[in-house]
């Protein structure tokens, strides 16, 4: 594994466990982990998803991601590369994957003895959240509360749309709008969360003003909680299987749009919160 020629997220598909990105979110070298090497696993079907249909024989478990994850940070230092974190995201939603609960838990054990610096990173839909059990991991582990103070996460939590119409033409999900977004509101209550949503056009046109006032009140009534630590606000940056569908085509937006919405809710929100852009 070349760690200097790592441009994209491509080898995720070809069954790697761990694999090295330049991450423009992250703003440097993050290493993904992957929890479904074998093929796509998601309760979302959201049109403009990077990930391509493929199928693999590779199973996963949590020793060979330890032993990956130790080859590719030990190689980044090698190569004198800074690791901005371990993030979890892969090809699908992590928390849903049997293996999460300790997968994060022997990630952030590496983290600590090799990249103490770098973030523990939680890439998440939200519908793990209506699990009991994943709800209170990750509201423990990303408020650094007992019993795994040793994670303290950040966790990067999907909000598409404001609307149940713009919802269903983005995630295409069996979970209804309003029980996803209750359970969201609940963890906002209680932990620390940033919110990344995706800007795009579907069938050419892009969300429609009362989406787009939607979603900002709904921003706004989770940011009161005082847990909102930051918006991440992001373009279409590549293909999609989803490019080739008619019925759901996903295509970007000028980036201007992307700074109009970021800059609504900047004069909204404190300056404490920050959102960002990402074309």
């Amino acid at each position: 594994m070349n760690i200097g020629s790592v441009e994209n997220h491509r080898s995720r598909e070809g069954g790697a466990l761990v694999y090295p990105v330049y991450s423009r979110r992250s703003r440097g070298l993050s290493v993904g982990v992957n929890l479904f090497p074998d093929a796509k696993v998601c309760t979302f079907d959201c049109p403009y998803c990077e990930v391509f249909p493929f199928k693999t024989d590779i199973s996963f478990s949590v020793d060979s991601m330890t032993s990956a994850l130790w080859e590719v940070i030990s190689e980044a230092h090698a190569h004198r590369e800074e690791v901005r974190d371990i993030c979890f995201s892969g090809n699908g939603e992590p928390t849903i994957s049997p293996h999460f609960p300790a997968a994060l838990q022997a990630a952030a054990q590496i983290r600590d003895e090799l990249v103490p610096a770098a973030a523990l990173v939680v890439i998440t839909n939200g519908t793990g959240l209506l699990n009991d059990q994943t709800f209170a991991l990750l509201r423990n582990a990303a408020a650094d509360w007992e019993p795994v103070d040793s994670l303290a996460l950040k966790l990067w939590l999907k909000l598409d749309a404001g609307t149940e119409g713009w919802y269903a033409k983005m995630d295409r999900s069996a979970i209804p709008f309003d029980r996803l977004t209750a359970a969201i509101k609940s963890f906002a209550a209680r932990a620390p969360f940033t919110i990344q949503t995706m800007i795009c056009a579907i069938n050419g046109e892009p969300p429609p003003a009362e989406e787009e006032a939607a979603w900002e009140r709904l921003v706004l009534e989770l940011s009161a909680s005082g847990y909102l630590t930051g918006i991440q606000i992001y373009g279409m940056a590549r293909p999609s299987p989803g490019s080739g569908d008619r019925m759901s085509h996903a295509s970007q937006v000028p980036a201007a749009v992307l700074e109009e919405r970021a800059g609504s809710l900047r004069a909204a929100l404190p300056e404490s919160i920050p959102v960002e852009v990402f074309p």
